[in-house]
């Protein structure tokens, strides 16, 4: 799975009730938050096995209780696509038909497309055939439809997301403008009167997918250290977030280095896909794994990349 994939799965896991508001806000009215959500992965990867065989797919699966029905829950799923895929609608249906029959529940689905393509934005699957037809349309949303000032002035620190999502596709191109917005977007980030985990949470994914050179992340974080050390209400946050990177980044050579020594050079493939793993407890199990298989083609068949 690229990075990308995972930063999205990782902000919407951490910061769910805020991305329910503001990509579907009369539902997340309606949700009863007191009783709290449960993501369904493994439900989601026995109805769907594809999806956990993939890593071309970013889709989650989320309970929730209603305020009105006492005991009522509903499934959302949610799928974020960053590529043009024509089969794209027909997926969204068979997941629906196959929720529907597992759970027999009420479903809301939500599509975010997060590619460079303004005109993709398929919103249902259509079937004609000698008179039986069907049409199932699900919600869906395009990131780069949303305006730079609504999503800077809302309330929501979702919007920021998806700010985030939105100008690294139209400015991919230009490593100084994104060294700019990504300086002034994460200097915004931290001066959000926001809990702390949810403050990581969006550092993760703006670091992650505004990327920039070496040097030019060096830049970025010497000058917003430097300005933490004056505002010391936030310098908590970004220490945590430095370390957590730190620790990370570290943990990635360490499984890297291990491999190369007990196996030689590997595949660049390999190593990109260790870079992107961004979990202590994972990089913790594939650096066992590195330091106990019996070669490369072992470690690959056990690890979760």
């Amino acid at each position: 799975m690229g990075i990308q994939d995972e930063l999205w799965k990782d902000v919407i896991e951490s910061l769910f009730p805020q991305f329910l508001h503001f990509f579907a806000p009369d539902l997340a009215q309606d949700v009863n938050w007191d009783k709290g959500y449960e993501f369904l992965d493994k439900e989601f990867h026995q109805i769907v096995p594809e999806s956990a065989e993939s890593a071309r797919y970013v889709d989650r699966l989320i309970k929730v209780f209603l305020k009105a029905g006492g005991e009522r829950w509903v499934l959302v799923h949610v799928e974020v696509q960053g590529y043009w895929d024509k089969d794209f609608p027909r997926r969204m249906f068979t997941i629906f038909y196959r929720l529907l029959d597992k759970f027999a529940k009420d479903i809301v689905s939500l599509a975010v497309f997060s590619d460079a393509r303004r005109s993709y934005k398929p919103d249902r699957f259509t079937w004609d055939f000698y008179g039986c037809s069907l049409e199932y349309r699900y919600r869906a949303y395009k990131v780069l439809e949303y305006a730079d000032g609504e999503l800077g002035e809302s309330d929501n620190p979702f919007a920021l997301v998806v700010l985030a999502a939105k100008k690294s596709v139209e400015i991919k191109d230009d490593e100084e403008r994104r060294v700019r917005f990504k300086l002034r977007l994460m200097r915004e980030l931290l001066k959000r009167g926001t809990s702390r985990d949810e403050v990581i949470g969006l550092l993760r994914f703006v670091d992650g997918i505004v990327r920039l050179s070496p040097e030019q992340e060096r830049l970025v974080y010497e000058e917003l250290h430097r300005e933490e050390e004056k505002t010391m209400p936030y310098v908590t946050n970004w220490e945590r977030f430095a370390m957590e990177k730190g620790m990370q980044q570290g943990m990635q050579q360490m499984v890297l280095e291990a491999l190369e020594e007990r196996f030689g050079r590997i595949m660049p493939r390999l190593s990109e896909q260790i870079r992107v793993k961004a979990d202590q407890e994972g990089l913790q199990k594939l650096l066992r794994l590195a330091l106990r298989a019996g070669d490369l083609e072992e470690f690959e068949a056990h690890a979760d990349l």
